[in-house]
Protein backbone atom coordinates (compact mmCIF):
# COMPACT_ATOMS: atom_id res chain seq x y z
CA UNK A 1 0.00 0.00 0.00
CA UNK A 2 1.44 3.04 -0.76
CA UNK A 3 1.63 5.65 2.28
CA UNK A 4 0.18 8.91 2.22
CA UNK A 5 1.27 12.31 1.27
CA UNK A 6 1.85 14.79 4.31
CA UNK A 7 3.64 17.48 2.95
CA UNK A 8 5.05 18.67 -0.97
CA UNK A 9 7.45 21.43 -1.85
CA UNK A 10 8.25 22.87 -5.43
CA UNK A 11 12.09 22.89 -6.23
CA UNK A 12 13.65 24.19 -9.05
CA UNK A 13 14.32 22.46 -11.99
CA UNK A 14 10.32 20.79 -11.51
CA UNK A 15 10.98 18.97 -8.89
CA UNK A 16 8.59 17.91 -5.70
CA UNK A 17 10.13 17.06 -3.00
CA UNK A 18 7.41 14.82 -1.51
CA UNK A 19 6.81 14.14 2.43
CA UNK A 20 5.35 10.70 3.27
CA UNK A 21 3.39 9.52 6.53
CA UNK A 22 5.89 6.49 6.62
CA UNK A 23 8.55 9.32 7.28
CA UNK A 24 10.18 9.11 3.94
CA UNK A 25 10.99 11.95 1.77
CA UNK A 26 11.32 11.49 -2.10
CA UNK A 27 11.76 13.36 -4.97
CA UNK A 28 10.02 13.62 -8.00
CA UNK A 29 10.47 14.60 -11.47
CA UNK A 30 7.36 16.33 -13.01
CA UNK A 31 9.64 17.67 -16.25
CA UNK A 32 8.79 14.57 -18.22
CA UNK A 33 4.77 15.93 -17.80
CA UNK A 34 5.16 20.08 -18.09
CA UNK A 35 4.96 19.79 -21.99
CA UNK A 36 1.78 17.47 -22.16
CA UNK A 37 -1.73 18.61 -22.45
CA UNK A 38 -3.14 19.80 -18.98
CA UNK A 39 0.30 19.52 -17.13
CA UNK A 40 1.52 22.63 -20.01
CA UNK A 41 0.29 25.36 -17.43
CA UNK A 42 2.84 24.26 -14.68
CA UNK A 43 5.49 25.25 -17.02
CA UNK A 44 4.98 28.44 -15.19
CA UNK A 45 7.23 28.08 -12.24
CA UNK A 46 4.94 30.74 -10.02
CA UNK A 47 1.68 28.16 -10.50
CA UNK A 48 4.12 25.42 -10.07
CA UNK A 49 5.55 26.20 -6.87
CA UNK A 50 1.77 26.28 -5.74
CA UNK A 51 1.44 22.91 -5.84
CA UNK A 52 -0.11 21.05 -2.39
CA UNK A 53 -0.87 17.65 -0.84
CA UNK A 54 -4.65 16.82 -1.88
CA UNK A 55 -5.89 13.16 -0.29
CA UNK A 56 -3.93 11.21 -0.42
CA UNK A 57 -1.93 12.73 -3.49
CA UNK A 58 -1.08 16.16 -4.88
CA UNK A 59 -2.83 18.75 -6.78
CA UNK A 60 -2.11 22.51 -8.47
CA UNK A 61 -4.89 25.04 -8.21
CA UNK A 62 -6.59 24.26 -11.71
CA UNK A 63 -6.36 20.15 -11.17
CA UNK A 64 -3.37 19.05 -12.55
CA UNK A 65 -2.55 15.44 -10.06
CA UNK A 66 -1.30 12.53 -10.23
CA UNK A 67 -1.29 9.46 -9.01
CA UNK A 68 0.05 8.46 -5.84
CA UNK A 69 1.47 5.05 -6.94
CA UNK A 70 3.19 7.42 -9.91
CA UNK A 71 4.26 9.56 -6.97
CA UNK A 72 5.41 6.75 -4.73
CA UNK A 73 7.33 4.35 -7.22
CA UNK A 74 9.07 6.82 -9.78
CA UNK A 75 10.25 9.07 -7.37
CA UNK A 76 13.92 8.64 -5.37
CA UNK A 77 15.22 9.00 -2.01
CA UNK A 78 15.50 12.75 -1.18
Amino acid sequence: MTPNIVDVKAQDDYKILLSFENGEKKIFDMKPYIDKGFFKQLQDKTYFKTVKPHFDSIQWANGQDLSPDTLYLDSHLA
